[in-house]
Formats: structure tokens, C-alpha cells, sequence
């Protein structure tokens, strides 16, 4: 420390800052995918490898450029500091000013490593541009505080399914995603299978995802969008092709009838209570099903003496159960040994606020609809029967 304080003060500010510099680095590499999931280091799809491939080199460069900077910064403070007893100037280097091969020299080779990286990354641009035929197609719309999927399975425009927080998708085969926003900006950010896409409202941004193998690969909205920003988290549940085919069968099948008295009070009270805004495929006015699937119920059906309920402004509910959490993707449906979280349910339904910062009145976020213990019992077991 006593030959640190000797240098003079501009020395002693660029080794302090050179130090910080190498400690937040350090820092920086700590942790692993497990700890620390939304990393851009690790990726696991093949845009993310593309985009990796991109930045590997350019953060290389970039620290060559860097530590030769630092390193000549420090030589030559150093060198030619002002020594006790110098007259101002007698020590100063040799000046190169009007030396025009020099400054031509400093000029064109950074131009032609900039637009060496302009090519890596025009090339990298129509990389992740690319569509692929046999892709599935999904619509993604962000609202506040959560995010919507509808898959179009046919091809023919209209969503086949329509889930909400984890989007499932079959491993080793190209998704491409319709990214939209239904209030404000929000951005769509799974790192570890491309980089962030902004969903903005009036437009439809364009992104594929690929995961390189099964897994939960998860996400965060990226661009500040109100109160509950830091709970609009995402997740990507990537599975065999198998077991994708096997997850759509479920999913388009009709829910399941209630297996109990409680059961079906709970659905009587889900379409007095929540039916306003949340849907369940075929659930009729009559608290029956019927064999609908999403579109109908959002358009009504056709020659049907009891028309499907009609909502759409929050999370489809048809097959709840199937999901990791609820909410943003913040609250688990599940404890570890697989058995239903009805406790979690159960504290969202008597008072959601408490749980995640809303603002129900201006209708964002789901109201306090202070509802008695026996009510909230029987829609927690009705929902734990959407599976």
C-alpha cells in the first residue's frame, strides 16, 4: 500500500480502475447455468449458438484492444510523468502531430476491423432470420405482467391451443415466433436460445427458437412495463418429439369432468367468478362442456343452442395443471413430488396483491374479488382438475 500511495495521483486512479476493472470481471465468470440461468454464455439452441459465435470473437478483440490501451495508458504515464525538480514540458515524449502515415495507419485499421464485424454481423442478422418449412408456428402476445402462446398447429390462422407463461416445444425442431404486445413494450428474452425480441403494440416481430435438447430454459421481460416488470418472467419447456406429440394430444383434448362435489361447485362458481375474463376450451354458460376448441370460444359457436363463454384477457386456464407455475410464471402449481400446490392457489384467489404488485382497477392484474373461504376451496379444486 506505502508504494501505491508514492505514484503519483493519476497512476494510482488508473491502477484502481484497472483492478475494478479485473475484479467485476472475475465476479462476472462466477456461478454456472444451474445457478445463474439467465446467462447469454451458455447457449443451448441454435440461434443462441449463432449469436454466440458472433460475440465470442468480438469480446476477444475487444480485450486485446482494451488491456494494449491500459497497458500503453500506464507505460506512458509512468514514463513521463513530472518528475520533482523538472521544468513543465522538459520531460514530455517526442510529439507525432501532422505525422500523416501514423494517423492514416490508426484511422484505416480500425475502419477495416469495423467493417470486417459488419459483415459477421449482417451474415449473423440473416442467419436468424431464416424460416424453416416444417416449423411450428406460435403466437406470442406480452401483456401486463404475463405472456400468451397460441399455436397454429394446421396452418390455417387460427390457434389450435392457447396457453400462458411456458411455451412447450419439441427439442431439435425450429419454432418461429409472432412476438406482439397487447398494452405496452414488453421484450421476449429466453438467452439460452436467441437474443431479446421487443414485443411492441400495432407491430408483429419476428423470432425462431431452437433447443438444442429437452429442458426448461427460462426467460425474464427485459423492457420496464409498469409495476410488476421483475415478475413477468418466461419459460421455455423443450421435450423429446415424442412427448411434444403426446403434450399437443393432451392439450387439445377437452378438460376432464370434475371428479367430485366440491369439484363441480368450484366450476359453477368459476363461471359466476372468473369466467369474465379467463377461459376453459368448451366450458358453456351451462357449466358444461362441449367439444370446442379455443377459436370457438372466443367467436362463439355456431348452431349451438348454449353459445361457449366468451373472455380472453387473461390467462386461458383449459389445461392449468399442466404448467410449472401460474402468474408470470412466478408461483409454482406443484410441489416436488408432483402433488398439486393448493396452497399457492389458494393465497393467490384470497388476496393476489399480496403475491405480485398489480393494479387491478385499471385493469391490470387480477382483483380482489373477496371471495369467502368455502368459494375459494371449491375453485381451488376445480382448477387443480384442469390437467
Amino acid at each position: 500500500m506505502n508504494l501505491l500511495s508514492r505514484l503519483p495521483a493519476p497512476v494510482r486512479r488508473t491502477v484502481h480502475g484497472v483492478v475494478g476493472v479485473a475484479l467485476v470481471a472475475a465476479l462476472a465468470s462466477c456461478g454456472n447455468q444451474d445457478t445463474y440461468p439467465l446467462t447469454t454464455l451458455s447457449p443451448k439452441g441454435q440461434q443462441a449458438d449463432t449469436i454466440h459465435t458472433l460475440v465470442k470473437p468480438i469480446f476477444i478483440i475487444a480485450g486485446v484492444v482494451f488491456v494494449v490501451v491500459q497497458v500503453v495508458i500506464v507505460v506512458i504515464v509512468i514514463k513521463f510523468r513530472r518528475r520533482r525538480g523538472e521544468e513543465h514540458g522538459e520531460n514530455d515524449p517526442v510529439q507525432i502531430h501532422g505525422n500523416t502515415p501514423l494517423e492514416l495507419t490508426w484511422t484505416a485499421l480500425p475502419a477495416i476491423l469495423l467493417a470486417g464485424l459488419a459483415v459477421l454481423n449482417v451474415q449473423t442478422i440473416f442467419k436468424l432470420e431464416q424460416r424453416v418449412p416444417d416449423a411450428i408456428h406460435v403466437d406470442v402476445y406480452g401483456q401486463q405482467w404475463w405472456w400468451e402462446y397460441r399455436y397454429d398447429l394446421d396452418s390455417d390462422g387460427q390457434p389450435d391451443i392457447i396457453t400462458a407463461n411456458q411455451m412447450v416445444v419439441p427439442a431439435g425442431r425450429q419454432v418461429e415466433l409472432n412476438i406482439r404486445s397487447r398494452d405496452v413494450i414488453h421484450s421476449f428474452w429466453i438467452p439460452a436460445l436467441n437474443g431479446k425480441m421487443d414485443a411492441s403494440p400495432g407491430s408483429t416481430h419476428f423470432m425462431a427458437i431452437n433447443a438444442n435438447k429437452p429442458g426448461i430454459y427460462e426467460g425474464q421481460c427485459t423492457e420496464f412495463c409498469g409495476l410488476s416488470h421483475g415478475y413477468m418472467r418466461m419459460e421455455v419447456k423443450a421435450l423429446t418429439p415424442a412427448d411434444y406429440d403426446q403434450w399437443v394430444t393432451d392439450q387439445t383434448a377437452s378438460p376432464a369432468e370434475p371428479g367430485n362435489k366440491l369439484a363441480e361447485e368450484g366450476r359453477t362458481a368459476f363461471l359466476s367468478q372468473c369466467a369474465y375474463c379467463h377461459q376453459v376450451n368448451g366450458l358453456t354458460a351451462e357449466g358444461e362442456y362441449s367439444d370446442a376448441g379455443p377459436v370457438a370460444d372466443y367467436k362463439g359457436l355456431d348452431g349451438k343452442a348454449v353459445p361457449t363463454v366468451r373472455p380472453g384477457v387473461a390467462p386461458n386456464l383449459t389445461h392449468l395443471m399442466s404448467r410449472e407455475r401460474f402468474s408470470g410464471n412466478m408461483f409454482p402449481l406443484h410441489y416436488e413430488d408432483g402433488k398439486p400446490d393448493e396452497g399457492n392457489l389458494k393465497d393467490w384467489l384470497t388476496d393476489p396483491k399480496a403475491m405480485k404488485p398489480m393494479m387491478p382497477d385499471n385493469q391490470q392484474g387480477m382483483p380482489n374479488l373477496n371471495l369467502d373461504p368455502a368459494t375459494i376451496d371449491a375453485l381451488v379444486a376445480y382448477l387443480v382438475t384442469l390437467n
